[in-house]
């Protein structure tokens, strides 16, 4: 430590300067990949699609941003996070708003993969980011803050899609098709704010001085060595094992996630029967429980790769009887507080494994790894929705798809202790 140099106050201080860019770009990244679950509500009705359509569009986006991870986040790394970053919200905007004008199941698809592919490499571009201005005992804590943002967008998204939706016939536009332009523009938008103001790198700001730019470069230097030589081989980099293991982890706790969450206004009002508004307030309740799990994660996780996995495993045991809960129960107070449960816990625990990988891989390799781990995640985004509309369409409910899921989300635990005890022989 340099002398005289507060380190607590340093990272705060960077986090102020650094962390409401990313909080508010992937606010609005979350809003556009998840409006579809209420525009839904009247959409598929007005343009026919089945729950097998609807479900095939909704994994489209997981195909397109699984294929296009690791090359965004290789361009990333090549030409720095303010610009990539905001290309990618760029892109995404423009084509969350086409959506709104689709008329055909392929259209449909061909929008949703089109928008997986304009986002892919933000989230574990996001990491790649903050891990080149937070040391590695701090990231998990700046991942916690930015990650609020998720539960945001589900707090905003559950308040005002039944205005949006009340806009139906204005300009002849339908109200789903107001949902997805209104919440489309904010990422355009938002994307000349980071082209126009987001700090690049340590050493291109004039906001840290002499000592503490010294000190932050040198830790996160000694880091780098600790984690060893990059491979300078992308290929070993995307197979390393913690990569493998972490992304295999969440990629069972994303198939619940995803399945649960593109269809959770429906599965709300089959078993409340509420109406869209009420749907939307427990799924606003939804946002805030998984801003509490945050809250709670941060101190429980730790400095220690090997606390944090076990704190991954702890909440996926949770979100598993939040599952058991919405399975068994078969009230409206049982299927929300059944959704509330496992959703605060699987989303909470969902933002921890990149976090790990990024302390357990060298540096040179970060870029591959990352986005790897993200891309095997998102395999079982891709999935949770595809299986989960057929299974509605052939069995008439959720409720067998619910079952399925809580064998998953327990899997999801046992892979992360497996990586954590591979650690631990290694460390």
């Amino acid at each position: 430590m340099t002398a005289g140099l507060n380190e607590r106050a340093l990272i705060r201080k960077i986090a102020w300067r650094v962390l409401p860019f990313i909080l508010f770009s992937y606010f609005v990244a979350m809003v556009d990949r998840g409006n579809i679950s209420f525009a839904a509500a009247t959409m598929n009705a007005d343009l026919g699609f089945s729950e097998t359509v609807y479900g095939v569009g909704a994994s489209a986006f997981f195909l397109g941003y699984s294929l296009l991870e690791v090359p965004s986040n290789l361009l990333l790394a090549r030409f720095g996070a303010r610009v990539w970053l905001a290309r990618i919200m760029l892109t995404w905007g423009v084509i969350s708003i086409f959506t709104a004008f689709v008329q055909t199941p392929w259209q449909f698809y061909a929008m949703r993969f089109a928008l997986g592919v304009a986002e892919a490499g933000f989230y574990p571009g996001a990491i790649l980011y903050l891990s080149t201005w937070f040391p590695g005992e701090h990231r998990a804590w700046a991942i916690t803050r930015f990650y609020v943002s998720l539960p945001l967008s589900y707090v905003v998204m559950g308040s005002i899609a039944a205005p949006l939706l009340a806009m139906h016939g204005l300009a002849g536009f339908h109200g789903w098709q107001w949902l997805l332009i209104v919440e489309g523009v904010p990422s355009v938008l938002l994307a000349i704010v980071l082209l126009m103001a987001l700090p690049e790198r340590p050493g291109t700001v004039s906001w840290l001085n002499t000592a503490e730019r010294e000190w932050l470069e040198g830790t996160l230097a000694r880091e780098a060595a600790a984690a060893g030589q990059p491979s300078h081989n992308v290929l070993r980099a995307l197979l390393n094992p913690f990569v493998v293991m972490l992304g295999l982890a969440n990629a069972l706790n994303y198939v619940a996630i995803n399945a649960i969450a593109f269809s959770a206004p429906k599965l709300l009002a089959a078993g409340t029967g509420l109406d869209v508004a009420g749907v939307g307030r427990i799924v606003s309740m939804g946002g805030l429980a998984i801003a509490l799990g945050l809250v709670i994660v941060s101190p429980l996780a730790g400095k220690t790769v090997s606390r944090t996995l076990v704190t991954y495993s702890g909440f996926m045991c949770v979100a598993a009887a939040g599952l058991a809960v919405l399975w068994l129960g078969g009230t409206p107070a049982t299927t929300i507080s059944g959704y509330i449960l496992f959703f605060a816990a699987a989303q909470t625990a969902g933002m921890l494994t990149l976090a790990v990988v990024s302390r357990l891989i060298p540096e040179g390799d970060r870029p591959a790894g990352l986005a790897m781990a993200n891309t095997i995640s998102q395999g079982g985004a891709f999935f949770g929705p595809l299986a989960w509309g057929m299974l509605a369409d052939a069995t008439g409910s959720y409720q067998l798809g619910v079952a399925l899921l809580i064998p998953l989300s327990l899997s999801a635990a046992i892979v992360a202790q497996i990586a954590r005890a591979h650690s631990l022989r290694i460390g």
